[in-house]
């Protein structure tokens, strides 16, 4: 005699929630990881095109010093991790990367407000001096935030870096002078630069 009664189907587990107070640090830390990711792949980039050590290298001849011949192979692609030393598709992977930082913790813990004496601008990555100083910053977070920088890593990084970006970032007559970002009235504007027109640098 077969049984004739009625199985419930199983539910399976319940699903996983996040409390709403946690989604903002879990955003934060997404963020974070995502910007690490694409600096380690930066990096591996980096490390991956850059010449063979010396000691695989093939001798130089005709009387040349091997100092010499290795600035020369070196001289290919770019040995500094600094943003304005990059090109092409690095430059904008480590913009992306930047942005991250600068929108997702940069800007929600230091954007003070926007005056005619503390301006900034919503497109700084329009602006070269900005970038770098920002990138510069950035990357001095990176290591002394770090645990192998110490318990007094973050205080150095707050008084030897941020600090002094931010009295030149937003000075009355910095990188973002020409810029209202008012919501009211949102204007960017670049000023000219003493830079020569071809590396078509602004302020």
């Amino acid at each position: 005699m077969s049984d004739t009664s009625k199985t419930t189907p199983d539910p399976g587990p319940e699903p996983f929630r996040v409390p709403d107070g946690d989604l903002d640090d879990l955003a934060s830390a997404l963020a974070k990881t995502m910007a690490e990711v694409r600096q380690h792949g930066v990096i591996l980039d980096r490390l991956g095109s850059e010449p063979a050590p010396a000691s695989a290298a093939p001798q130089p001849t005709d009387g040349i010093p091997a100092v010499e011949a290795a600035d020369s192979e070196q001289g290919e692609g770019p040995t500094s991790v600094f943003i304005l030393a990059l090109g092409g598709e690095a430059y904008a992977v480590e913009l992306a990367a930047l942005s991250d930082w600068v929108n997702y913790l940069f800007l929600p813990v230091y954007g003070r407000e926007i005056s005619t004496a503390r301006p900034w601008c919503a497109q700084w990555h329009e602006h070269p001096e900005a970038v770098a100083r920002l990138h510069a910053l950035w990357l001095a977070w990176q290591q002394l935030t770090d645990a192998e920088a110490g318990l007094s890593g973050p205080s150095t990084w707050h008084r030897d870096h941020l600090d002094q970006a931010l009295v030149h970032l937003r000075a009355p007559d910095g990188p973002f002078a020409a810029c209202t970002t008012s919501p009211a009235r949102p204007n960017h504007r670049v000023l000219a630069t003493p830079a020569p027109k071809r590396f078509g640098l602004a302020a």
